[in-house]
């Protein structure tokens, strides 16, 4: 995937995000940047969830 398709991608995933992961504030989704690690990071933090399932949400916003 190349980075003008990554970005555009990551805009459509921000909105998502607002909508589906209210404890994350905007500069959190700024702060994540469509970037794996990050958004797996922000969500155990802000959620108590385990890796595991924060990377089940990963795959969810990024396939939808």
């Amino acid at each position: 995937m190349n980075k003008d398709i990554a970005e555009g991608k990551w805009k459509q995933m921000k909105g998502s995000i607002r909508e589906n992961w209210g404890k994350l504030t905007d500069d959190d989704v700024d702060e994540i940047g469509g970037r794996k690690d990050n958004f797996l990071g922000k969500v155990q933090e802000k959620y108590g969830m385990s890796q595991e399932d924060a990377e089940k949400e990963w795959d969810k916003l990024h396939n939808s």
